[in-house]
This record gives C-alpha cells, sequence and structure tokens, in this order.
C-alpha cells in the first residue's frame, strides 16, 4: 500500500480489522522531542497503523504537565521542526496521517514564532463585527494548512459560566449562550472556507465548573433540562448547522449519567445523547486520554480507550497506549461497530485530503486584523471622564506593573507625555511607595504574568496589595492588558478608570494610547460577568 489515499471503499475491503482500529487512534506528537522519542512514534505509527497525531509543544507543557511541574524549554525554531516531523511521521505511515493541533488562538498556542490572534474572550468583547471573528478563523486555518495540519481542534463552545473556572476561562467567548453561538459559528464559517477541519469542544460543556479536568473529575451537578437550555444550547445548534467533529470532555454529569463515569467513558452521553437525541453523525473525539481526569481511574493499560470506544468514542485522542488499546477493542468489539467508526474516521480523511474549496497561496497579513479587532474589543469598564483631563494635566506617575514581552504603551505615554516610565519589580516595592506617596496621579498598566488563574496570575501577594493601593488613588488610569478574570483578585471598587485592552499584542497596546490621548473609543463590551464588582 502506499501513501496515497484509498477511497473508503476500497479501504474498507483492503484494510484488516487490526489496521482499522489503528485508524481510530490519535497519539501526541512532540516538537521538542529527542531523536530516540521520534523514532519511538514512527515505530508505532508503522506498526500499529495510527490513523492520526496531534501536536503538541514539548511533553512538559502538554496535558497534566502544563501546571508547571517540568521546565518548558522554548525552540526558536519550532515552526521549521514542526513541519520536519510532520514530513517524517507522514513518512513512517502506509496510510496518510491526520495532523491535528489546538490552534484556538493559532499555532502560537503551540509553536513559537507563528501568528497569534486574540483569545476567544477578546473575540467575545466585540459587539457585532461577526465577519472579524469569521476573518480570524480563515487566516488561522491558512496558518494550519500552510504547516501541513489539517484538523484545528477548536473552537471551545464552552459558556464559561463560572468565575472560578480554571481551565476554561478565556477560551471561552463568553457567558451568554447566544454570543458565544454567534461567535463559534462565524469561526467555523472562516475555518470552512480554508478548508481545515474543526472540532468544538468540550462536550457536553465544560464550563461551569471550578475544578481542572487536567488533574481531577469536574462535576456538573444540573439538570437536564437545564442543560439544554444553556450548556448544550451552543453544541446542538452548532451540530444542527454542520461541524466535522464533537470532542468530549473528562467531565460528570449526574443528571445525564448517574455511574460516575466522566462523559469521556459514558455511553448514556456519548451515544444516548449526542449520537441518538442530538443526531451528530460525525466523529467524536476524545479530549486527551493523559488527563488525570479519566487516566487514573483506568491503570491497566487499553482500558481507558476500550471503554471510550465502547462508550461511542471514534478517535482516542492523546491515547498513551494505543497498541493495548487496539488490542482490547479488536478482542471485545463487534465487528459493525469498529467499521462505523472506521467509516466516519475516513470521511474526514477523504475531505482533508480533497484539494476541493482549498484557498492556497492566498496572502494575508496578522497586524491590520489585529488592529481592527483591538479597536473592536476595547472595553470601558469602570468610566469617569474627568479623571482623563485631571490625569493628562500636569505630572502623573507613569507605571507599569507585571511582566510584558514589549511595553509600547508605557513608552509612547512617556514620549507623548515626558513623563518618565517606570516599571514596578518586587525588588524595589519600597521605593515604589515612596514614590507614589509623592503623586496623585497615575497611570497604571497591568501586563499579568500569566493567562491562567493560578497563583494569582502569577502576581506576588505584596505587588497585588500594592495595585490595590495605586487603584484606590482619586485619579487612577489603569489599562489591563490580559485576562479580565485578574479583575477578580483586585480591589476594583475605588478605581477612577479602568480600560479592559484583553491582550499585550503591539496593536493592542497602540490602541490603548490612542484612547488615552482621545483618539479610540471603547467599543466593546465584557463578555463574562466577575464575581469582585458587578457594573
Amino acid at each position: 500500500m502506499n501513501n496515497s489515499l484509498l477511497t473508503y471503499q476500497e479501504a474498507t475491503s483492503q484494510l484488516t480489522p487490526d489496521q482499522k482500529v489503528g485508524q481510530l487512534f490519535m497519539p501526541a506528537a512532540f516538537i521538542n522531542d529527542s531523536e530516540e522519542e521520534v523514532q519511538g512514534l514512527e515505530h508505532l505509527i508503522r506498526t500499529q497503523h495510527i490513523g492520526a497525531i496531534c501536536f503538541f509543544h514539548s511533553r512538559a507543557s502538554a496535558a497534566t504537565n502544563f501546571e508547571g511541574k517540568k521546565k518548558v524549554v522554548y525552540n526558536e525554531n519550532s515552526y521549521d521542526r514542526l513541519k520536519q516531523l510532520i514530513d517524517r511521521y507522514q513518512k513512517a505511515a502506509k496510510i496518510p496521517l491526520l495532523i491535528a493541533i489546538d490552534a484556538e488562538w493559532g499555532l502560537a498556542m503551540r509553536i513559537e514564532n507563528t501568528p497569534q490572534y486574540p483569545y476567544a474572550i477578546t473575540l467575545g468583547a466585540i459587539q457585532g463585527n461577526e465577519d472579524l471573528i469569521e476573518q480570524v478563523g480563515w487566516q488561522i486555518g491558512m496558518d494550519c494548512l500552510q504547516a501541513g495540519i489539517h484538523w484545528n481542534l477548536s473552537p471551545v463552545a464552552d459558556i464559561n459560566n463560572n468565575p472560578e473556572n480554571p481551565v476554561i476561562g478565556y477560551r471561552s467567548f463568553g457567558d451568554h449562550k447566544e454570543k458565544v453561538l454567534s461567535k463559534a459559528n462565524a469561526y467555523l464559517k472562516g475555518m470552512a472556507k480554508s478548508g481545515i477541519l474543526n472540532s468544538i469542544k468540550h462536550f457536553p460543556g465544560h464550563g461551569d465548573t471550578a475544578t481542572d479536568s487536567h488533574l481531577g473529575l469536574p462535576v456538573i451537578d444540573k439538570s437536564k433540562q437545564t442543560l439544554l437550555q444553556n450548556e448544550l444550547y451552543p453544541f446542538k445548534r452548532l451540530i444542527d448547522q454542520g461541524v466535522d467533529s464533537v470532542m468530549v470532555g473528562h467531565l460528570s454529569v449526574p443528571a445525564l449519567d448517574d455511574s460516575g463515569n466522566p462523559a469521556t467513558t459514558s455511553y448514556p452521553i456519548i451515544t444516548e445523547l449526542l449520537r441518538n437525541e442530538l443526531g451528530f453523525e460525525g466523529v467524536v473525539i476524545s479530549d486527551a486520554l493523559n488527563m488525570h481526569a479519566v487516566s487514573k481511574n483506568y491503570p491497566e493499560k487499553g482500558t481507558l480507550e476500550a471503554a471510550a470506544f465502547h462508550a461511542g468514542m471514534d478517535m482516542m485522542c492523546f491515547s498513551e497506549n494505543p497498541a493495548e488499546g487496539i488490542s482490547q477493542i479488536l478482542s471485545s468489539a463487534a465487528p459493525e461497530h469498529i467499521e462505523a467508526s472506521f467509516k466516519r474516521i475516513w470521511a474526514l480523511k477523504e475531505k482533508a485530503f480533497s484539494e476541493k474549496g482549498k484557498e492556497n497561496n492566498i496572502e494575508y497579513q496578522l497586524s491590520p486584523l489585529n488592529k481592527k479587532l483591538a479597536k473592536q474589543s476595547l472595553t470601558s469598564y469602570i468610566s469617569n471622564q474627568d479623571t482623563f483631563a485631571q490625569v493628562r494635566e500636569g505630572h502623573f506617575l507613569n507605571l507599569s506593573v507585571g511582566n510584558p514581552y514589549k511595553n509600547l504603551f508605557s513608552q509612547k505615554i512617556e514620549s507623548a507625555f515626558d513623563q518618565k516610565h517606570v516599571h514596578l519589580y518586587p525588588e524595589i516595592l519600597e521605593d515604589m511607595k515612596n514614590l507614589q506617596d509623592g503623586d496623585q496621579k497615575v497611570v497604571l498598566a497591568l501586563f499579568p504574568p500569566a493567562i491562567k488563574p493560578k497563583d494569582n496570575f502569577g502576581f506576588s501577594s505584596e505587588v497585588l496589595r500594592l495595585i490595590n493601593e495605586i487603584l484606590s488613588l482619586k485619579n487612577t488610569v489603569a489599562y489591563l492588558f490580559g485576562n479580565p478574570y485578574v479583575l477578580d483578585i483586585l480591589d476594583c471598587t475605588k478605581a477612577s478608570e479602568l480600560i479592559i485592552v484583553y491582550q499585550n499584542f503591539q496593536e493592542f497596546q497602540e490602541i490603548a494610547f490612542e484612547h488615552f490621548i482621545g483618539n479610540a473609543e471603547t467599543p466593546g463590551k465584557l463578555p463574562v460577568q466577575l464575581k469582585t464588582l458587578q457594573l
């Protein structure tokens, strides 16, 4: 058999049962693997007839390790390495592989020095202008295709209606079902124009949980009727409109399955609800099977993959035990069940390897799009127009806090107003307190060191106390270049003016400066409710 894709009729007659089951497995591939590890995956692809692989940056940053247990080594040549590895793994495969990646905000989610687009929460702040969201989906799709990737495992269709959520948060378009549906639909339309495959996630809805499924099993304790009206609403509507795949999350939902099984291994959730009740006929793919929410409950190799398959799963993402999983499925599954999943996977392959509808070799620029997105998402959270006039007159403290890649905003203010930029480091806290005493007017640029809420987004308790002291001043203009949930760990009740910029990209910093000098509006609206301050 050569490396060209057979038709389904040819494949179903020529492939053996173990080859067909191998097509249902998607082990992880890592950009920064050693040569020995790369050869190990090549051997797995050859011997187990693997159907797909999903790329991650490194073993230290993937799934259960992302909380910082291992040091992440950055690789400036990740993109070239990605393309090289795709070529090697495709050559190792007798049947062309589906190449997948999580590129929710672009390849930059996994790969250094690649185009980065705004997070979903930023896009959620944009009012209308769905054509911009569609353009994001299209450009991300084109970036994937040019790298050799067929399947972007996005968008997130979860409604983030729990401010305590440690894993979805900024990855969701917001906490309103209609707006999540509208944004996800526009993103999907853009991806479809590029020819890239999609996957809505994390079914049946990962938004209302305070547990990280990488580390433990979240429980969604709501009635089925409530779930259908809210969490399941975007999934049902998007399924009705047509999607390539649905990713099932590691969630316990007693109203849908009272056995305690996570959705990933739940027949009532996958087969009875998703397949039969909601009528989804495409590929059902698992969230990463190495995540502790499920993996710790299946110590025997292969049993998790078999349980997921028998529940109705088609593609086993991040399976760590493909050989054992294939063996268990072969020995326990009915041939017609294997054939049904194989047929769905093959249909995806036929779509992915077809050139029809793909727009190749089209030039576009990232920066102009990001600038449009910055203009439309800029959000006034606390507004007092008199503050701007008062702050801009005379001397003010031009202060930044956090960890910006490059702080253009404060530099522009220094240049335009002749107010020296001061960056707050933990080592100079006392000096900053003295400096603050001499200034009752402050322009504060907040750059949270981390996008995720763990450990207060990377802010120390001492720095948080000083930020709150500054926010309590009578004339403070603050710009937040990061996750708006940061405001839940700050005391904003006395802040004079607070603008949410969402991203620290150059284009977003430029628009923030334009706003400070009065040349930009704030048409955006915060797409989620914060717990500390309801305005």
